[in-house]
Parts: C-alpha cells; sequence; structure tokens
C-alpha cells in the first residue's frame, strides 16, 4: 500500500473580524491506497475542512498537506486544480452532473479537459460505464436518471482519469438502501484496486464497509469513537 495523501501538522483557521475559527486544530494524519476511511462527526467538527485539504480545494493555515509526493502548500491556485485534475476523483452528495450534458459527455468531460482525444475519451469512458451496467443510458440527461444512477454516473467520472485518490461527500445521503450498498460495493471495489477511498459521512449503514474510521470533533481527529458523533 502506498501513501495517496497526508497531512503533517496540518490546520485551517479563519477569520472573521476580531474573532479566529479553528476550522481543523493542527492534525498529523496518512491515507493510504487499498482502504476505505471513513470520516464521521457532527456538522461543524471539520470533517469537511479535512476533505478539502486533501482535496487540494484549500491551503492549510499552519503545517503542510501532500497528495501522492506533492506539496500543496507553495502551488498556485493553477496547479492546484491541475492537481485535483490529474490525481484526485471527487464524487458529490449532489452528483454534481453537468446538467446539458448526457452520461457519456459527463464522463468524458475531465478527459476533454485533460486534452485527450474525443475518441479515446469515449472508449474510457464507455468502459467505466460498462463497468458500473449503466451502457444502457448513455444518451439519458442527469434529469432522467434516477439517484443511483446519476451516482454511479458521478463515480465513472471520478475514475475516468485514474485518479490513486477518491474523495466522497456524503455519497449515499440521498440514496435509497439498495443504491447506497451499490455505491458503497463499487466504492469498496475501488479500494482494492490500489486506491484510497475516504468518504465523509453520517450514514451509519456505512461502517461495515470500512477498513478504517476516523472520528473528527471540534477540530480535532482521532480514531477512537466519540459516541454522539456516530
Amino acid at each position: 500500500m502506498e501513501i495517496a495523501a497526508r497531512l503533517s501538522e496540518a490546520g485551517k483557521e479563519y477569520i472573521t473580524g476580531e474573532s479566529t475559527i479553528v476550522a481543523l486544530q493542527p492534525t498529523t494524519i496518512e491515507f493510504r491506497t487499498g482502504e476505505i476511511t471513513l470520516l464521521v462527526g457532527p456538522s461543524g467538527s471539520g470533517k469537511t475542512t479535512l476533505l478539502s485539504l486533501l482535496g487540494s480545494v484549500i491551503y492549510p493555515t499552519m503545517g503542510k498537506v501532500w497528495v501522492g509526493e506533492t506539496c500543496i502548500n507553495n502551488l498556485s491556485e493553477k496547479e492546484l486544480a491541475n492537481l485535483r485534475l490529474q490525481h484526485i476523483g471527487f464524487v458529490f452528495q449532489g452528483f454534481n452532473l453537468l446538467a446539458p450534458l448526457n452520461a457519456l459527455e459527463n464522463v468524458m468531460e475531465p478527459l476533454l479537459l485533460q486534452g485527450v482525444k474525443r475518441k479515446e475519451a469515449k472508449k474510457r469512458a464507455m468502459e467505466l460505464i460498462s463497468r458500473f451496467g449503466m451502457e444502457d443510458r448513455i444518451n439519458n440527461l442527469p434529469r432522467n436518471l434516477s439517484g443511483g444512477q446519476q451516482q454511479r454516473i458521478a463515480i465513472s467520472r471520478s475514475l475516468v482519469t485514474n485518479p490513486q485518490l477518491i474523495l466522497c461527500d456524503e455519497p449515499t445521503a440521498s440514496l435509497d438502501h439498495k443504491s447506497a450498498k451499490m455505491v458503497m460495493e463499487m466504492l469498496s471495489q475501488l479500494s482494492q484496486e490500489n486506491k484510497a477511498v475516504i468518504v465523509v459521512t453520517h450514514d451509519v449503514r456505512l461502517k461495515k464497509y470500512a477498513n478504517r474510521t476516523i472520528y473528527v470533533s471540534e477540530g480535532r481527529t482521532s480514531e477512537t469513537a466519540i459516541e454522539h458523533d456516530f
């Protein structure tokens, strides 16, 4: 197993007026390929801040954050955007599919942004879509797909660039039990394919799929359960 991302005494503070809000206390933690890690905790606990640091969406106020061998601290916004495009897959609660594009076009989009030729992008997108049993929905717009189908397309899109790090923000929150089970089985399978899968969740159904659970409370992380957090 390889280290896909890590924090070294990394934390995040926000200054509003004369107040300083500590969103994440200085944290040292590693995330390895071959594992599904759950991040759990109450709203406002810091878990989304932690996910945002791992996703290179925000800079740490203190400490350092690495994605693979790259330290994000000194990267420009453009370099961060390229790092996200090349090395990180995102899966969201609200799916975040592009409404004017059909399912196939949504999955192709990250490859086209990378400069991959359209024919090759279509081939690679179709391979993933077929793997997830969605080949008969490739021409459907997002609004004509169920929640579970949209999430399968969203996961396909997150994987099409073959990232080592997959970050999921409440991926099952709006899904019924059957769809949630299917999504988590997909993510579990992906973690076994040399990927690190990190899932922010409130969903108690997901714990059985995790190799590891990180509890987040008041900006601090722990691998020991805090009763009211889950």
